[in-house]
């Protein structure tokens, strides 16, 4: 019977977008003990992403991918991270998380995650996906919850709520959210995966 630590050791994971999701969905998944993550972001930190994101004052102007491969490795010196500098597209997906089992979708715009959804469901055989929708606002924070759609995509929110029109997105909730996410890719892991 395999192990889990060696289940967890033995994943790949991809991690689309370093925002409020991403940077915390990375930081649970190198704490659980998961051995390669494959992460992908264009942008570099901000003032205004310190209030939900997993940077430091130090690090802003920099890259989020480099600045979060810095992070992980001191979280889990033993964690394998490939980085991506650059956006994602319906073209560059496949080839950037080819060797992904499970892909963690941490964008913050609707046409972004739709992207990336239609992407490794249409164009990717292996990959799970697990996408969030529905975590604006703040509070209720049991409203969130994880559900299976299909055999490869896997939905965290509230299913209701949109970013758009909100005045307040808080930490907690973001990060409720991205641990949903990665309990659930965990999760699928641990029960799914075969050595």
């Amino acid at each position: 019977m395999d192990s889990i630590s060696d289940k967890l050791r033995c994943a790949t994971v991809g991690v689309a977008g370093l925002g409020g999701l991403g940077s915390t969905v990375s930081v649970a998944l190198a704490r659980a003990g998961v051995g390669r993550l494959i992460i992908a972001d264009f942008d570099n930190v901000e003032v205004g992403n310190l209030a939900r994101q997993q940077y430091f004052t130090d690090q802003i102007g920099r890259s989020k991918v480099d600045c979060t491969i810095e992070n992980l490795e001191r979280v889990n010196p033993q964690l394998c991270v490939r980085g991506y500098r650059g956006r994602l597209n319906a073209s560059n997906v496949p080839v950037i998380f080819v060797e992904a089992d499970v892909i963690a979708e941490c964008f913050d715009r609707a046409q972004e995650k739709q992207m990336i959804v239609e992407t490794v469901l249409t164009k990717m055989a292996k990959p799970i996906v697990v996408t969030v929708s529905g975590l604006a606002g703040y509070g209720e924070s049991n409203a969130i919850q994880t559900r299976r759609v299909s055999e490869r995509l896997i939905l965290v929110g509230d299913g209701r709520s949109g970013i758009d029109g909100e005045p307040l997105l808080v930490a907690p909730r973001v990060g409720i959210a991205a641990c949903h996410q990665a309990n659930a890719i965990v999760e699928v892991i641990i029960n799914e995966m075969k050595l």
